[in-house]
């Protein structure tokens, strides 16, 4: 358990500073810590999302080890591509909706 809490804030991290720095413009003046919930969000949606669409790959199936989470045998980059791109999304949501645009400043 302690260690899936680790693996899901170090990837959070790793994630969310990817999804930030892909998002485009001034989308990404968020905090930290709403970098680190988006880098969560976009690692299970973006799984999800992956598995949903491409399933297991064909050399795997029938393993119970493989899931939503672990869809190849190797490093699922194609995964992590689609976890990036959620996680930009998730990004530049957050921004839209603290109002933090980076626009000018507010008085």
């Amino acid at each position: 358990m302690l260690w899936t809490i680790i693996v899901t804030l170090v990837g959070g991290v790793i994630i969310g500073l990817l999804g930030k720095f892909l998002a485009p413009g001034d989308r990404d003046n968020i905090p930290f810590w709403l970098t680190v919930v988006c880098g969560i969000i976009g690692m299970i949606v973006g799984s999800l999302l992956y598995y949903g669409l491409f399933g297991v790959a064909s050399n795997v199936k029938g393993n119970p080890d493989y899931g939503w989470d672990n869809t190849t045998k190797g490093i699922d980059w194609w995964r992590h591509v689609w976890q990036i791109v959620v996680a930009a999304l998730a990004v530049m949501a957050a921004s839209f909706v603290t109002g933090r645009s980076g626009r000018g400043h507010r008085v």
